[in-house]
């Protein structure tokens, strides 16, 4: 086990100190004691970080475009088992830890619940000692920083390097690679065999920086491996020899430094036209090469055969965004280890496997057959290969030739990454029972019809360290002094809570944790927005995405009928409620950045109206990210899961909430199918369409939001203060967003499910009067959320898809 005393560590602090800023200890600044706490860290995990990386029996690749990791610093130091040490020597030095994790920077690599997941992963991995690598970009600038502009999203470039480098990262030179973009290819003949020749190629310079993924209590570390685009230096090597010259002009010089350093600028560059789509592919391509390239380097240092590369490797593509993986891998067993394609096709299928994310088409990645040809030749070259290869074994099943042109990975000039993702793998699953569920019997039916054995369930889950453990510690040790500690590793032993959910003094303290944390994000919201809500109302929480199907609109629009019900009547039977939304908009997606104006606007106006008596707040936090959520989800009452059913493919966020305490207001979709089985009906507040009526609406028809409009007066009353000047400075945002309700029918059954919305929050109201039983609900929902563990999930894809068939050992017989 890694430890240190706090003598030690002084010592090692006080001489770090020295040797980085030649300065003492007392004049320095919260960075410069930060990047010395941090590297003091570094020092003690080195050796063990290199040992973990040793004789592993099969090692697990990770490819996400994006890893949502949140500050570092308390989490390493609470898998470490080292916090309580650090806090006590940095007191004795006169440095209080907590300034130190504020100070640290919350790099904004991801979007929302993809990255995330994909963090939680990583931290389950090394945790269950399963040598499992994360391969991702490292973007100069990750998901913008969001500013409220009178009440308007606007975007600012988020620039988590301001200090030039990652205090958590390892820059590896001398483990960079080249990845090639454009030039012409050539078949030719050699010995009888299609030899490749790829000349004037543009050549990228992929550099490799490493984070530590440290587990908890258990000195295995994995690492998650970002590669920065550079230029190629001249002395590279052969690599080179081939590569389009740009060492002549100057103009031309810096036309090349544009060309490779803008590949990991930023994280999603606006798709919306042609040269940001082409980005995009260059991001994907860029990432694939590097990372398939260092797996096959690694590998082969290790003298391992490259025909054994799927017993000893797996690689797993979340979502379709590294789906080049496939013909990436085909590329390099093709032509630089001159196997057959029989054998490369083989090895490719059984070592790759793909978590599929969403259902809805929109996101089911498309790329033009003519950007592909023109930007990766020869990795065209091989998907229409697997594609011709692919239509024959079809054309001999079926007879259905609208079937078999659905199923065609090229399509109407066109390269569906999905339909790739689920003819390259051996396994291709959901993150949900219901999303999966979709998949099998709707958006992929023809595959699943055509491989069953291939489709299978993982549903998503959290890594509770982080979520429980680490940012609601006053809870987590009151669970620990009531059950023990084995829950710390095996959230299986929550359930265990379930025996005090008749004990009165039990449920008090939960109820007082919940009221602490409710005072302290109170305080928080004063000195961020100077804005006062009261720690005695339901904090009714919204946090995620801001998309239409997540139906943050919903919510809104029932806050304004509960904001005329009391102007008509101030005796109104409520509870004193705290609406609290987080969400970023994609900079193109006008509806999303409608409704952020909408929120803004009727917040500014309840807030200021005397008349209704501060029964009802809304806060809109500015710039939602991972350590925004540590600080609400501790803190939240009602947790608000409404999206428009079969829409969400899990969401990770109601686990979260669950785990703290808090009580979900759901529709039957994503992991909310799952918690309400866990949790049973009395204890969640369920509402609106099923999956099979959102799914015949939308293949039949006979939806009319047009009706409703016209025969409530209650969703007339809300719709029109969108357009009759009720809420001020509304005019183009408000007019938007009634004519995607009204004049387009409101595609995600908003309307449809209001009145019903309506009356579960009346009984989330209704609920919160008899504290005591509102304690015990939150009671049970804590009990029964250690099924939504990453480490349960990471067991089931370890168990089914890494390691099945494999002869494991030790520590893996127990997943």
């Amino acid at each position: 086990m890694i430890t240190i005393s706090k003598k030690k560590f002084k010592q090692y602090f006080e001489s770090k100190m020295y040797s980085l800023y030649a300065q003492s200890i007392e004049g320095a600044t919260n960075e410069q004691l930060l990047n010395v706490l941090c590297s003091v860290i570094k020092d003690i995990i080195s050796k063990r970080w290199i040992g973990t990386r040793l004789g592993c029996e099969k090692e697990i690749y990770y490819f996400s475009i994006e890893f949502l990791m949140g500050r570092q610093l308390k989490s390493n130091l609470l898998n470490l088992d080292i916090e309580d040490t650090i806090r006590d020597g940095l007191k004795e030095m006169g440095i209080k830890l907590e300034n130190l994790i504020e100070e640290e920077c919350d790099p904004a690599l991801g979007n929302g619940g993809l990255g995330r997941l994909a963090a939680c992963f990583l931290d389950s991995m090394a945790s269950l000692n399963i040598s499992g690598h994360g391969y991702g970009l490292r973007y100069k600038y990750g998901l913008f920083e969001q500013k409220f502009v009178n009440g308007y999203q606007v975007e600012v470039p988020d620039n988590w390097l301001t200090q030039g480098s990652y205090i958590w990262e390892t820059v590896r030179p001398n483990k960079a690679t080249v990845v090639k973009f454009e030039g012409d290819v050539y078949l030719v003949n050699d010995n009888d065999r299609l030899k490749v020749i790829h000349k004037n190629y543009i050549p990228v310079m992929a550099m490799p920086y490493d984070i530590p993924i440290i587990g908890y209590k258990n000195d295995y570390i994995n690492t998650l491996r970002l590669f920065k685009s550079e230029i190629v230096n001249r002395d590279f090597g052969p690599i080179t020899a081939n590569a389009k010259n740009h060492s002549g002009s100057y103009e031309d010089a810096l036309k090349y430094k544009y060309y490779t350093e803008e590949i990991s600028q930023v994280l999603y560059p606006n798709d919306s036209n042609y040269a940001g789509r082409l980005l995009r592919l260059k991001q994907e391509y860029f990432l694939v090469s590097a990372g398939i390239q260092d797996i096959i380097r690694k590998y082969k240092k290790n003298k391992l055969k490259i025909i054994d590369l799927s017993k000893n490797v797996a690689i797993h593509i979340n979502d379709t965004h590294p789906t080049l993986c496939i013909p990436e891998l085909m590329r390099i067993l093709l032509d630089e280890e001159g196997l057959s394609w029989e054998e490369a096709w083989e090895i490719t299928k059984n070592t790759i496997s793909y978590t599929n994310h969403t259902i809805m088409a929109e996101a089911m990645e498309k790329w033009p057959v003519d950007m592909m040809k023109k930007l990766l030749p020869r990795i065209y070259m091989i998907i229409e290969e697997i594609n011709r290869r692919y239509l024959n074994d079809l054309t001999d099943k079926y007879s259905d030739y609208e079937r078999i042109k659905r199923m065609s990975i090229i399509n109407e000039n066109n390269i569906s990454m999905a339909n790739l993702s689920i003819v390259g793998s051996h396994s291709v699953n959901g993150v949900a029972y219901l999303h999966t569920e979709i998949l099998k019997n709707e958006v992929l039916n023809d595959f699943y019809l055509d491989e069953p054995q291939k489709f299978n369930n993982k549903t998503n889950g959290i890594a509770h360290r982080r979520w429980l453990i680490s940012c609601n510690e006053e809870l987590s040790d009151y669970i620990t002094e009531l059950i023990g500690e084995e829950w710390e590793k095996d959230t299986n032993h929550l359930k265990k809570l379930e025996i005090y959910k008749e004990n009165k003094e039990v449920l008090e303290k939960l109820a007082e944790i919940k009221l602490n944390n409710k005072k302290n994000f109170a305080d928080f919201i004063k000195k961020e927005y100077e804005i006062d809500i009261n720690p005695n109302s339901i904090y009714d929480v919204q946090i995620k995405r801001l998309h239409a199907y997540k139906r943050q609109l919903l919510n809104v629009l029932h806050i304004l009928h509960l904001y005329h019900e009391l102007l008509e009547n101030p005796n109104f039977n409520m509870e004193p409620r705290t609406f609290i939304f987080g969400a970023k908009a994609a900079p193109g997606y006008y509806l999303a950045k409608c409704i952020i104006k909408l929120i803004n606007s009727v917040a500014n106006k309840i807030n200021n109206d005397e008349r209704i008596k501060n029964k009802i707040k809304v806060v809109f936090v500015e710039n939602y990210g991972v350590s925004l959520a540590e600080k609400i989800i501790p803190a939240t009452e009602v947790s608000e899961q409404i999206s428009t059913t079969t829409k969400e493919a899990s969401g990770t966020g109601n686990m979260k909430f669950m785990m703290n305490g808090a009580i979900t207001i759901a529709t039957l979709d994503g992991a909310n199918v799952e918690i309400h089985e866990q949790v049973g009906d009395d204890n969640i507040v369920i509402f609106g369409l099923k999956a099979h009526q959102v799914l015949h609406y939308n293949k039949y028809g006979g939806y009319s939001a047009l009706d409703l409009y016209n025969s409530n007066r209650y969703i007339k009353r809300v719709v029109d203060d969108l357009i009759n000047g009720f809420i001020p400075n509304m005019d183009n945002e408000g007019r938007a967003i009634y004519d995607s309700l009204i004049t387009y029918n409101d595609e995600y059954f908003v309307l449809r499910d209001l009145e019903n919305y309506t009356e579960a929050q009346y009984k989330i109201n209704k609920l919160y009067k008899n504290k005591e039983q509102w304690n015990k609900i939150s009671l049970i929902n804590i009990a029964n959320s250690g099924i939504f563990s990453s480490d349960r999930t990471i067991s089931d894809y370890a168990r089914d898809i890494w390691f099945k068939g494999c002869e494991i050992n030790g520590e893996r017989n127990k997943l």
